[in-house]
């Protein structure tokens, strides 16, 4: 049996230490991106199995016929993380969730009888660097439920990637190319690779990055994203968020 996975302590407050500026999200093709929405004033967004089923095959659809690969997802009771990538198409991500968050408010609106918002604002998202981040952000997306204490290990977890991206199941949602690539290096090797957890720094680092929509990668594939955008997406001074920014090839 693999050892329970660590979880990061108090990342919140150290997130607060360390908060950056936001700047205006950034879509790339042919790249992972991070992204993670939230409930308005983190009100629940998934309370009934019918809820969660719900949003996973608007997810379903909308991915197919969009063609947007899903690398990792997670349904926390009142927010989704996701790990997308949009193909050729830099719109296509922008239109998948907008359909989430449409479909999803007028089913909940429509049960509970309420009219409203049911997410917070825009959701945050951020390209990742694959050869040096890509494994990291499926680890921080499926040990949510661990982090939260709501499960003690990730598979456990019902309303995750875990046990596809770690062959307990056959691929339903997860992108087939992915699942592939994590069979030639060994599920054995993955499950292992998460039961060790995110180290602290590791954490803060890829929450930090996703909260200001800034890159999840090393210094020279900011630098090269830089180059073919030509907007600065280091660290500067607070300000009013930019335009969304997409990439073209």
């Amino acid at each position: 049996m693999l050892p329970t996975c660590p979880i990061v302590c108090n990342l919140e407050t150290k997130q607060k230490e360390f908060a950056m500026p936001r700047i205006g999200r950034v879509v790339a093709p042919n790249m992972p991106h991070h992204i993670v929405q939230r409930g308005h004033n983190k009100n629940a967004i998934f309370v009934e199995n019918a809820d969660y089923s719900y949003y996973l095959n608007t997810l379903v659809k909308w991915t197919q016929l969009l063609s947007v690969n899903v690398y990792a997802w997670c349904l926390m009771t009142n927010h989704v993380h996701l790990l997308l990538d949009p193909g050729d198409n830099v719109k296509s991500i922008g239109l998948l969730m907008k359909r989430l968050a449409g479909r999803q408010t007028r089913y909940v609106n429509k049960q509970e009888h309420r009219t409203g918002s049911l997410w917070e604002g825009r959701y945050k998202m951020s390209i990742v660097e694959s050869d040096s981040y890509f494994l990291q952000c499926c680890r921080y997306i499926e040990l949510n439920p661990v982090k939260a204490k709501m499960v003690a290990q990730p598979e456990h977890y019902r309303w995750s990637s875990y046990q596809e991206n770690a062959g307990l199941s056959p691929p339903q949602i997860i992108d087939r190319t992915a699942f592939k690539k994590l069979n030639d290096i060994g599920f054995n090797h993955y499950r292992e690779f998460v039961a060790k957890g995110s180290s602290i720094s590791e954490a803060i680092f890829i929450s930090q990055m996703l909260e200001s929509n800034r890159l999840t990668g090393k210094a020279p594939f900011v630098e090269e994203i830089e180059l073919r955008t030509g907007i600065r997406l280091e660290f500067k001074r607070p300000g009013r968020p930019a335009k969304e920014h997409k990439i073209t090839n």
